[in-house]
């Protein structure tokens, strides 16, 4: 019997209308931006953002990072929350190729206030010249956030903490890799949640399934400048329509079915919540990922029984694992994982 795979919402496969639509996709040459399907599906992203134009690229990393480079210049200083993905998971993108500075604001579960951006800033005074600190240019939030276990910017919140960065004269940067699970959770409109923003960066091979791709949307002009930034790092597809359509097809069909997820991962978290040795609160799991904390093992030892087993979750840190639920893990897979995970630690 197959792996019940749950290291990420990235090893969802293709269906078999998806696929289709890829093998009949209109395609032309991204690079010279005639390719019709990429174009349809930065069009529809745009519009579904409130944005004025969207950018097609390989990776959500692509995006986040093209988006902090049209935003700055090297020496400038960035706001991150301390477990943003932008800052710890896309491989020290942000000083390899950005040159900025990281600022790390002490969110909890990825969710910050407007408090802890205005001591980040800090306040000038004649006393103290402007040349000596890097200048804070950007503000980045991440939503839903992965580190925070899926967690949902609640909107007053995140309403208020824009509006500071806004005060402050910083420019706005969504990562919504996963922002189709917080519309989907709290009914909340996708262009409420990104309207604070300057860019938004979405991505189409996590939550909605597809096998290839993410967007950056924002003013004409910042993704006119990220265009050069795409084909600066390599981004430049040429038939990509075969790839996009995959993304549009995700997009058109697969928003809709994302509360079966969260219902699937809730099952999860509430029946190994109830297990000796795992420390999680099921209340605070809010989309579709699940992190959990092991009292009596290592994450290590837990993860390689468990794909004994039959199922794949990852390490995280010494003690703590992460399952993420998605459109291909089903109610039954859900039963077979939770199955795996008492037998783990019937084990020890």
């Amino acid at each position: 019997m197959a792996h019940i795979d749950l290291r990420s919402d990235t090893c969802s496969r293709p269906t078999k209308a998806m696929r289709e639509a890829m093998a009949w996709a209109h395609v032309g040459d991204d690079v010279y931006g005639d390719d019709p399907t990429v174009k349809d599906l930065e069009a529809e992203t745009a519009a579904l953002l409130g944005k004025d134009d969207a950018v097609y690229m390989p990776t959500g990393t692509m995006t986040n990072q093209v988006g902090i480079r049209a935003h700055t210049e090297a020496g400038d200083a960035v706001l991150f929350d301390q477990n943003a993905h932008v800052y710890l998971l896309e491989g020290g993108a942000p000083a390899a190729y950005s040159g900025i500075l990281p600022r790390l604001l002490p969110g909890v579960r990825g969710i910050f206030t407007s408090e802890d951006v205005v001591a980040a800033v800090g306040q000038p005074h004649p006393f103290f010249p402007s040349t000596v600190s890097a200048p804070v240019k950007l503000l980045c939030l991440e939503n839903t956030h992965n580190g925070g276990g899926g967690t949902i910017w609640p909107i007053d919140q995140l309403k208020a903490v824009t509006a500071v960065g806004r005060d402050l004269g910083l420019n706005l940067h969504l990562d919504g890799a996963r922002l189709w699970h917080a519309s989907a959770a709290t009914g909340i409109d996708l262009l409420e949640y990104a309207g604070p923003f300057d860019t938004v960066s979405v991505c189409f091979s996590k939550a909605l399934g597809a096998p290839v791709g993410s967007c950056l949307a924002g003013s004409a002009e910042l993704v006119a400048r990220a265009r050069r930034f795409k084909q600066q790092v390599g981004g430049g597809f040429r038939q990509a329509g075969i790839v996009a359509a995959g993304a549009l097809h995700a997009l058109r069909n697969h928003r809709d079915r994302l509360p079966e997820v969260h219902a699937n991962a809730k099952r999860f978290a509430e029946a190994v919540s109830q297990f000796d040795g795992i420390d999680l609160n099921p209340e605070g799991v809010e989309t579709n990922i699940v992190r959990l904390r092991l009292t009596g093992l290592r994450s290590a030892a837990f993860v390689d029984q468990a794909y004994d087993f039959g199922l794949h979750v990852l390490p995280s840190g010494v003690d703590g694992v992460r399952a993420v639920f998605y459109l291909d893990i089903s109610a039954e897979d859900t039963e077979r994982a939770i199955a795996v995970v008492a037998k783990v630690l019937a084990e020890v």
